[in-house]
């Protein structure tokens, strides 16, 4: 075997390897909604999780693909069905790039489940799940990943925390809003807490997430070629998360009299969330600080959300995903120092601020006007919320007629 072949052969397995750690993580993102939620519902969840994954392989592999990275315009892709047309780097097959833009969009879909569970129509949440992989996130991953005006432009998000995070936090919060509270959340004009029924395996799942971090940041190297990017992407990438549960931690310990574990794993979530768009171009001290910051922010999010705004979030998608989303992205501008960038923090000026905003304002009115058409347009059609009496008694009885605890 010749050394280009070697090559190929290593950066293949690693996107492959690492698209499959992307993959688990739909099992990370059902065990914390289940965790998070009430027992009644579990079937219902763990069922449109897995659905997220078996639809949205088959619509992007028929239309997302072609349009995030087929060669269109700088706005959209192309209409190439069947994946054929190949967009891979060199040495790279396109099935095995295929494979890793797959599990990053599933992953953008599956955000919104959490958002809305409990309440949720299951026809309604199938209909909506594949209108995300097949049109929703790939114009926006086109404008970014493919080549379109956000990349020509020099705006950064290495591994998607606008690209897949603020597009799934964006689109679960006017889902949410358009939706409803769950029957309860909200008495007298005061948030009511609706505990989730098992912090076990919520627990368990956020390790699962946490682990599944480490295919999807540094898997978006798409090489082995250079191990000092991929060990900083480890390194930044687990700092952060690490910081960020540090941060909730002592936040919630301060601010409630008592530490939360719910919270305090909302908190790791944002700290990957948040560094997943300049994790390799910050420093290991540069990603402890936006762990920081960011475990503090998901704290104000969750309760501006809860309480102000009063949008009913079980598990926090629109804090986690969303705002952290778009705050990680907006650090980049801030703290970048490797790998070719410069933020304002190490004298590189205004610019790379200036792009990023307009980077997130624009991913984010797509998301939001996107959604608005969506979750209205089912609403008003075949509806989007289950009756009274089904919520009351659980969606597991009357959506799939089996309990997820017989």
């Amino acid at each position: 075997m010749d050394l280009a072949a070697l090559s190929s052969g290593l950066d293949t397995f690693w996107i492959l390897i690492t698209g499959a750690l992307v993959f688990f993580m739909q099992a990370g993102f059902a065990l914390v909604e289940a965790g998070f939620t009430r027992s009644k519902n579990t079937t219902n969840i763990l069922f449109k999780n897995l659905m997220d994954f078996c639809i949205g392989t088959i619509v992007f592999w028929l239309v997302g693909y072609g349009i995030m990275f087929g060669s269109g315009t700088g706005f959209f892709g192309a209409f190439e069905p069947f994946s054929e047309i190949n967009h891979a780097p060199a040495g790279i097959p396109n099935l095995a790039f295929f494979f890793f833009q797959l599990v990053f969009a599933a992953t953008a879909a599956t955000i919104v489940s959490g958002a809305m569970a409990e309440r949720t129509k299951f026809s309604s949440y199938l209909i909506y799940s594949a209108f995300i992989s097949v049109i929703i996130y790939p114009v926006s991953g086109h404008w970014v990943w493919g080549g379109g005006w956000l990349a020509s432009m020099g705006f950064h998000d290495f591994a998607g925390s606008t690209v897949v995070h603020s597009v799934g936090g964006w689109l679960s919060l006017v889902g949410a809003a358009v939706l409803g509270p769950r029957i309860g959340k909200y008495k007298n004009g005061k948030a009511n807490a609706i505990p989730g029924h098992n912090l076990l395996i919520g627990t368990l799942g956020v390790f699962l997430l946490w682990l599944g971090w480490f295919g999807f940041n540094p898997g978006s190297t798409l090489s082995l070629s250079n191990p000092e990017l991929v060990a900083r992407i480890f390194v930044t990438t687990n700092a952060a998360a690490a910081a960020g549960g540090c941060a909730t931690l002592a936040f919630t310990w301060i601010k409630y009299g008592k530490p939360g574990l719910s919270m305090t794993l909302n908190g790791v979530l944002a700290g990957l969330v948040a560094i997943t768009a300049g994790c390799d171009t910050v420093t290991p001290e540069g990603a402890i600080l936006i762990g920081l910051m960011s475990g503090i922010l998901v704290v104000l999010s969750v309760e501006f959300f809860d309480r102000v705004v009063k949008i009913d979030d079980p598990v926090g998608a629109i804090s986690v995903h969303g705002i952290n989303g778009v705050f990680g992205t907006l650090m980049v501008g801030f703290f970048a120092k490797e790998n070719g960038l410069t933020g304002l923090f190490y004298g590189g000026g205004t610019d790379l601020v200036v792009t990023q905003l307009i980077g997130i304002g624009a991913v984010a009115a797509w998301s939001i006007a996107c959604g608005l058409v969506l979750f209205f347009g089912l609403k008003y059609t075949i509806g989007i919320r289950v009756s009274k009496k089904e919520e009351e008694n659980g969606l597991d009885y009357y959506e799939h007629g089996e309990s997820a605890y017989n």
